[in-house]
């Protein structure tokens, strides 16, 4: 547990109750010593209501208060909210973003704080499921590495890189990987239904197929090769074969891939006048 340390979340959007919902779930903290602002009472009520913790509309007066900051705003309210909090941090405060495309040196910059630490969780973040890749400036300390590294363990697991650029490249796979998966998964429930599955079987169907395949891929002793699994389940001239030779023969693979260099220059896009260096693109990707 983080012992007598004050936690605000500067914008109090699903993301924040996510995390706030796993702090208290796991015992990271208590509710008493959480602060949620943000500019609508009528959220911060709700809030308030379902998890016990306190409120503030003035995000400045909240962080003066507190010992941990997390930024949870949409990029472009992003430099808004760092001037209006612009010299109300204790200079030991620890700065956590979970900002897309928001550099550190960009943060610390606009606020003047150099104990920053920049994460990119994902959505199943909210359910105590999902993945954070994150990093640090070098004048956040060892304990407050501890403590930022106990908070998003609440969210499910957590990966620390030493070079921030993997943060867009973290920002395209994993933080928007979620967004590549619903679609699968509502494209199968279309095609349930187009052959005749009531909706409800048809989701029910894809739903379990595919928690069912990320367990079976997790849980083998083993380390495998995804090609081997799906190799395993492709027998010859069997209908996962024709299946797979029409999704290749239409540019599955090379569609992912595109989604996802898409996202990560959009990411980086977010944060353009951030000093990062990402590495070169590559033909295969980078194709028009």
């Amino acid at each position: 547990m983080i012992d007598n340390k004050k936690i605000t979340f500067i914008g109090p959007g699903a993301m924040a109750e996510g995390m706030i919902y796993g702090m208290i779930n796991q015992d990271v903290t208590k509710a008493d010593l959480i602060i949620a602002a943000g500019p609508r009472q009528e959220r911060l009520d709700e809030l308030a209501s379902l998890y016990g913790i306190n409120t503030n509309t003035d995000n400045a007066e909240a962080a003066s208060e507190s010992d941990i900051i997390i930024l949870a705003v949409k990029p472009q309210r992003l430099e808004r909210v760092l001037s209006g909090i612009c010299g109300s941090t204790k200079p030991g405060a620890l700065l956590m973003s979970i900002v897309a495309g928001a550099a550190i040196e960009k943060i610390s910059a606009a606020c003047g704080h150099d104990k920053v630490v920049r994460c990119m969780p994902n959505t199943p973040a909210q359910i105590g499921k999902g993945i954070t890749v994150w990093t640090c400036s070098p004048q956040v300390t060892v304990q407050q590495m501890d403590m930022a590294r106990e908070i998003l363990l609440a969210l499910g697991e957590e990966v620390l890189v030493e070079e921030e650029y993997y943060l867009d490249m973290a920002t395209a796979v994993s933080g928007t990987g979620p967004s590549y998966v619903f679609l699968f998964m509502e494209a199968m429930v279309d095609a349930g239904v187009h052959l005749g599955f009531p909706r409800r079987i048809a989701e029910k169907l894809v739903a379990q197929t595919v928690r069912g395949s990320v367990d079976y891929y997790q849980e083998r002793e083993d380390p495998v090769h995804l090609a081997r699994l799906r190799n395993e389940v492709t027998s010859p001239g069997g209908t996962s074969a024709a299946a797979l030779y029409y999704l290749d023969k239409a540019g599955f693979r090379t569609a992912i891939s595109r989604a996802i260099w898409a996202a990560y220059l959009r990411s980086q896009e977010l944060g353009i006048d951030a000093k990062s260096h990402p590495p070169e693109q590559t033909s295969s990707m980078n194709e028009t």
